[in-house]
């Protein structure tokens, strides 16, 4: 039979939640903070209560004369009504432009500078950030989700009649999120509804066997990863507890209340979030799945959340990907497995959807055991980065995309990510290897990250939990057998700098090393 969600081969955010409501109506979600757009609808609100909303934002746009293909950016603080925000301007043909709340106002700039004056929906706090940006020559209207000087209000616009819902061409530009910006400004990437619902299909079947539990969720709105998640768990009409704060002192009463089936945020958060493994009412004892995005995991980290479910067999599926490819490879880790496995491994590509290799600087495959540049091709690929059309055709080799990582690949075909190839620091066989190791060895650390000093030599910048200084001796032993590292750096984890879904910028913590800055 013939499934809506996935009709002419596009994946579509506009209709999402009506489609939802309309099949699973009274289900609801949870969220920790009311909505900036509708603060009095409180946090619990069903599928039916948020496809509402979504309309009426729809119809407020189109009255303020938002027309199909225009863009849109989306640029507010943190919370749940991004994500309604932008189901609104896809469910009216407009395209969503979605900017991190994190990005620096000089960098959003840059980004709003690169589109098409595009309209830009934002709030108050974050609009008098960009007070220096010279937002007039770049934006063709400002709307405001609350009453910000400088802006129209959003909520001007009441009682407006939403329209018909409007589909753009599969092939058309959809949704426009950015890179991490781990090396500098991100990139724009553009998505199209034929390329997200091939994202989308392969994420649907992972999600068949735990369709209708409840999800806990702690992602960036903005991340394209977000939106596919979604489209699966609306789908299977899953009960949502959206999280925007991570703290586990908030979050783990949450999940004692919900008890989700279903957990998935960012690596870095799954670290902070070992705390809940033995926290009062065990908030993660009904876990099955656990989903790690496109980043490397620590297996010290696996094993823990593993064990803190009380489920028969609780797995973990971590995907590897970039916001550019979305996921290219994914294994499922068991607490069987994690006692054994490699935190290097990232798996095998999606049957029918992706293909992995590894090739040598000329181009060519490389044998199996060889280190070499990680290359996929995808039917999930973007279709281009917007105003840099040279940059994206460079990681373009007769379809196959520079990943912009080293690895190897096993006998059996499975992938091992051992650097990105700008991190890389010949004294070190694998950042990542070492630092996976110094965390299983040292229970008390929050984060390690090994960065090339003023004369390449390998530094590790290390965080502690709580305020207590790392113990020298503990990091000596800790460090035997390792190669030769510089004495290590003690940071607050709140000093590192770190994109929207909590990836670590080592190019800018080499940089302030070298200037000898701190955060």
């Amino acid at each position: 039979m013939r499934q809506p969600l996935l009709a002419d081969r596009g994946f579509y955010l506009g209709p999402l939640f009506r489609r939802a409501a309309d099949r699973h109506g009274a289900v609801f979600a949870t969220l920790d903070r009311p909505l900036d757009v509708a603060p009095s609808l409180g946090t619990d609100l069903s599928y039916t209560v948020l496809a509402e909303v979504v309309e009426e934002l729809s119809g407020r746009l189109w009255e303020a004369g938002v027309r199909p293909s225009e863009q849109v950016a989306v640029h507010k603080a943190d919370n749940v009504d991004i994500m309604l925000l932008t189901c609104a301007v896809s469910r009216i043909g407009a395209v969503p432009v979605l900017l991190s709340p994190t990005l620096a106002p000089e960098v959003a700039g840059q980004l709003l500078g690169r589109l098409r004056r595009p309209w830009l929906i934002t709030d108050g706090a974050t609009l008098a950030g960009l007070g220096d940006v010279g937002l007039s020559g770049l934006v063709r209207r400002t709307l405001s989700v609350d009453d910000a000087p400088g802006a129209e209000p959003l909520a001007k616009h009441t009682g407006a009649e939403p329209p018909p819902p409007v589909r753009l061409h599969p092939r058309e530009p959809a949704l426009i999120t950015h890179s991490s910006g781990t090396t500098g400004v991100p990139k724009l990437a553009v998505h199209c509804a034929q390329t997200m619902w091939n994202r989308l299909v392969p994420q649907q079947a992972m999600g068949w066997p735990t369709r209708g539990e409840t999800a806990a969720l702690h992602m960036s709105f903005v991340h394209s990863r977000f939106y596919h998640l979604l489209g699966v768990l609306l789908h299977f009409g899953s009960p949502l507890v959206l999280i925007t704060d991570p703290d586990p002192a908030s979050v783990g009463p949450l999940l004692v209340r919900h008890r989700p089936g279903i957990v998935e945020t960012h690596p870095n958060t799954f670290v902070l979030w070992e705390e809940l493994a033995g926290a009062p009412g065990a908030p993660l004892s009904r876990v099955r799945h656990y989903g790690s995005t496109f980043d490397a995991i620590h297996p010290r980290t696996v094993r823990r959340l593993l064990d803190a479910s009380r489920r028969r067999t609780p797995w973990l599926v971590q995907l590897y990907g970039q916001s550019e490819t979305g996921p290219v490879a994914f294994q499922v880790v068991t607490r069987r497995s994690a006692a054994r496995a490699d935190g290097r491994r990232v798996g095998f590509g999606i049957p029918g959807f992706t293909r992995v290799r590894v090739t040598d600087a000329e181009g060519r495959r490389v044998v199996p055991g060889t280190p070499g540049r990680i290359e996929a091709r995808t039917r999930g690929r973007i279709l281009t980065y917007l105003g840099m059309p040279d940059r994206y055709d460079r990681q373009l080799t007769d379809g196959w995309w520079e990943m912009g990582d080293l690895g190897y690949r096993d006998r059996l075909g499975a992938l091992y990510l051992i650097d990105r190839e700008i991190d890389r620091i010949d004294a070190v066989h694998s950042n990542l290897e070492v630092e996976d190791t110094l965390m299983s060895r040292l229970e008390e650390l929050r984060e390690v990250v090994i960065v090339p000093g003023a004369d390449r030599e390998p530094v590790p910048v290390v965080c502690v939990r709580g305020e207590r200084p790392l113990d020298p001796e503990r990091w000596r032993r800790a460090t035997a057998g390792l190669p030769a590292m510089a004495e290590p750096r003690q940071w607050r984890f709140e000093e590192l700098p770190m994109t929207a879904t909590w990836k670590v910028k080592r190019v800018e913590i080499a940089r302030m090393l070298g200037e000898g800055v701190r955060a």
